[in-house]
């Protein structure tokens, strides 16, 4: 049986927040916009139908409990999810707060300017925030 590892570009390219009963929690490192992904915990995934129903169940939970607090926190104008995975094959859904003035506007935001990476201290407050906000939902 394969073990579940985590698709080396998003270790890369996000900070660790957590994990659910079945994903992980990462935050993009691009400060232009609150950017979170889940990962199921997984191995060989790709697509949402390749889980089992239970786990496909638990997916759409922990993106509704994460969207509704991305949304009390922010408070885009819209909340964009997507699971596009053209570079990163392993199944994962991004959930972005998007606003009419941010840097990509109206555009989806993959391609669009490059990332500009938070600070340690902004990242923190940010991870920290979100963290307190999830509670005992969330594991380190």
């Amino acid at each position: 049986m394969t073990k579940f590892e985590l698709h080396p570009q998003l270790v890369k390219d996000c900070f660790s927040v957590g994990s659910f009963a079945l994903s992980r929690l990462l935050m993009m490192n691009d400060c232009q916009y609150p950017w979170f992904i889940l990962v199921p915990q997984r191995a060989a995934v790709r697509e949402i139908y390749e889980l089992v129903g239970e786990d496909r169940s638990q997916l759409l939970q922990e993106s509704c409990i994460l969207s509704e607090v991305l949304v009390q926190i922010y408070q885009p104008e819209k909340l964009n999810i997507a699971a596009i995975g053209n570079r990163v094959s392993q199944l994962h859904l991004h959930h972005i707060a998007r606003y009419s003035n941010d840097v990509a506007w109206p555009s989806p935001i993959w391609g669009r300017v490059p990332a500009l990476p938070y600070s340690d201290r902004d990242a923190q407050l940010r991870i920290v925030e979100v963290r307190q906000r999830l509670g005992n939902l969330l594991r380190k």
